[in-house]
């Protein structure tokens, strides 16, 4: 079946699932394929459950003469097809956002700021890879005024493929940073892949929002449509802020070229994230969203995914960044919390995932940063600190970091949990 009668099929049912176990009356199911399982083996299961039509690969799980059965040569090519056509058939703008850190905040606050003003599809969560992109793409209707697309990548060539899917008429790349090493093989080869959502724009003639305080993207950008914001003023600047205080939720101010200082009092912790209001302000702007709406939807935006949170308890003050960690998010994080005013500090922190042959070294350097912060406690999670030179209380993972808890629960501090999503460090709100 091609994609064109595939399509028609979706339009008629507009719902895509690829789980046998969430499988809504009259959507399609896709049977894709995992290290462990084979979603082909599902389809007759989706059918009962619900759904109108299975998609598969593999003829042997068809059963013959019903017409519920789609084949095709591969399941996930073919989500990814129907998802591009229907983006085309639409014809919806839509801004794609890449970066090392601050991609799943940074689009977030662009959402919500446009939403000030338009109906916007944005990406649920974290569904920003080869599967997760084109099943957002597919939630698209023709309500939607725009579209914000996040697409992430540990490996090099995947922002390629994805803006291949996506087609974005804007982008933004919010930072490139260490993170993922040991896929991209380098720094160098970060900037490479993030830059791939560069190339397309530049080959579409697309226009780009750009940190303008960032030499790495600078450096990538030669050839765009820029549209630039910062901290360092100048009369390039879309979109100009200034950092005001961060003890603990961000304040800071922006101002579009010359014009008057708009202030904002945010709920974000960590003053890196004056960088993903900028962002969402001079997005925003470009869209004619006024200032006023600006300065409301960034003042009033709550995080609630595990980053740059806040929570008090009935014990203790709880800084909740746990839901990725690398070399540069990382140091930002100390900083940052080098800067909070609190009588008494601790700092739990876990593991960075996927740094290759430089995880020890860069695992002493986080050691090496907390041993110069005034800290009284420090708590770290994850055999990768093993091997560093520390004066540290370690752990292997966070069951054990549980039971010492219960042991002795800290009280009274202004704790810092900053981890791996995998280090499960969110785990311990909780317990403390």
């Amino acid at each position: 079946m091609d994609i064109s009668e595939l399509y028609r099929i979706f339009t008629e049912h507009p719902q895509v699932t690829t789980d046998s176990r969430d499988c809504p009356k009259g959507s399609i199911f896709f049977a894709l394929k995992g290290e462990s399982f084979n979603g082909n083996a599902f389809a007759a299961k989706a059918l009962e459950q619900g759904c109108s039509y299975a998609v598969i690969d593999e003829k042997e799980f068809a059963v013959e003469g019903d017409n519920r059965y789609i084949l095709t040569e591969d399941c996930l090519t073919t989500l990814q097809q129907l998802a591009n056509y229907h983006r085309r058939k639409l014809g919806t703008k839509i801004i794609g956002i890449t970066g090392t850190n601050g991609k799943t905040t940074t689009k977030e606050l662009v959402a919500t700021v446009l939403a000030e003003k338009y109906n916007v599809l944005y990406t649920l969560g974290n569904f920003n890879n080869h599967i997760g992109v084109p099943k957002t793409l597919l939630r698209l209707t023709a309500e939607n005024d725009i579209a914000v697309i996040e697409m992430g990548a540990n490996h090099p060539g995947e922002i390629k493929t994805l803006v291949n899917i996506v087609e974005p008429d804007y982008g933004i790349i919010t930072n490139v940073g260490k993170a993922h090493l040991k896929g991209f093989g380098s720094f160098d080869g970060v900037i490479r892949t993030k830059g791939e959502l560069y190339d397309y724009l530049r080959e579409h003639n697309g226009k780009v929002f750009i940190h303008n305080d960032n030499e790495h993207l600078l450096k990538i950008s030669s050839g765009l449509n820029l549209i630039k914001y910062g901290t360092t003023d100048s009369d390039e600047l879309s979109v100009c802020g200034e950092f005001l205080s961060c003890d603990p939720f961000l304040n800071f101010r922006w101002r579009h070229g010359k014009a008057q200082w708009n202030e904002v009092r945010t709920h974000m912790i960590g003053s890196y994230n004056i960088y993903n209001m900028l962002a969402a302000a001079c997005i925003g702007l470009y869209f004619d969203v006024t200032e006023e709406q600006i300065c409301h939807a960034l003042a009033n935006y709550v995080p609630t995914n595990n980053r740059s949170e806040l929570e008090v308890t009935a014990n203790n003050e709880l800084i909740i960044d746990a839901y990725n960690a690398n070399p540069t998010s990382m140091e930002a994080a100390l900083k940052n919390f080098r800067e909070i005013k609190a009588d008494h500090k601790m700092a739990i922190i876990g593991a960075m995932k996927e740094l290759g042959e430089v995880s020890d070294e860069e695992h002493q350097k986080v050691a090496d940063m907390l041993k110069a912060l005034d800290i009284e406690q420090v708590w770290l999670v994850g055999d990768e600190f093993k091997s560093t030179d520390c004066p540290f209380r370690k752990f292997n993972n966070v069951e054990e970091v549980k039971q010492a808890i219960d042991e002795n629960k800290p009280e009274g501090f202004c704790i810092l949990i900053k981890g791996s999503n995998s280090t499960k460090l969110y785990e311990l709100k909780t317990k403390l």
